[in-house]
């Protein structure tokens, strides 16, 4: 098996993913957002890479059960429903619902990855379950990490750094990237202590500002959740893994 990690989508085609095993993580917030969605039984996530697509789109779904959501450096973009907080995705809001989702850098890493022939969603929340799946999958992954406006983040770094760890505990003669390789360099530095890792990051920083400091409570848990959000044909869906 081979590993290989982007620190951001920056300078990488959507082509490249073409036929390959991608997972994207957006540590703070998309994925776990995401993930947390699907949890708690959104019937699928559509990511979208700019506002009016996700206002064109929303407006073109029929009925009341579609649920427009977003944010722009951090807050929910007037009129949207919805934010990018993970604590917005209640099971009493989102139940049964789509959700067309925005934000700065998590649904534009996906929607840079579409092309992948598996395309994953992952973050601290799913890492355990999603580590396992790929194992048994046993095929080369890539995995992208959104950063932040197109730069390297630590979250989303150590993150990566973490699967390709749990990957090579269980797998002989996996084969890693020089980025895959930096990736747990970062992870042996910052590991021990993830949420203060995310606190101290720049988005980390950023987000306490504008008062989420409990996202970055919730988004450091690993292996909460059991289950994979999976990209197929436009939407976001729960991976049936049985």
């Amino acid at each position: 098996m081979k590993i290989n990690v982007f620190f951001s989508p920056l300078g990488v085609d959507e082509l490249y993913f073409k036929d390959k095993t991608t997972v994207v993580i957006d540590v703070l917030r998309a994925s776990s957002t995401i993930i947390t969605a699907v949890n708690n039984g959104a019937k699928e996530v559509v990511p979208v890479s700019g506002i009016e697509s996700a206002i064109k789109l929303s407006g073109g779904m029929f009925g009341g059960y579609t649920l427009l959501c977003g944010e722009r450096n951090t807050k929910k973009i007037d009129g949207f429903a919805l934010g990018n907080s993970p604590f917005e995705f209640a099971k009493e809001i989102v139940e049964n619902k789509t959700i067309v989702l925005y934000t700065t850098n998590g649904t534009k890493a996906i929607v840079k990855a579409k092309f992948s022939e598996n395309l994953f969603i992952g973050s601290f929340l799913n890492l355990n379950y999603l580590t396992n799946h790929l194992i048994n999958l046993n095929v080369d992954v890539e995995i992208l990490c959104s950063g932040r406006n197109n730069l390297f983040s630590l979250e989303d770094a150590l993150c990566a750094g973490l699967i390709c760890e749990k990957i090579m505990q269980k797998v002989d003669n996996v084969v890693l990237s020089d980025s895959a390789k930096a990736s747990i360099a970062i992870k042996k530095k910052y590991g021990s202590n993830i949420i203060e890792a995310l606190k101290d990051s720049d988005h980390g920083k950023i987000l306490i500002e504008n008062g989420f400091e409990k996202d970055i409570e919730y988004c450091s848990q690993i292996s909460v959740i059991d289950i994979i959000p999976h990209y197929n044909n436009g939407s976001i869906k729960k991976l049936n893994t049985i």
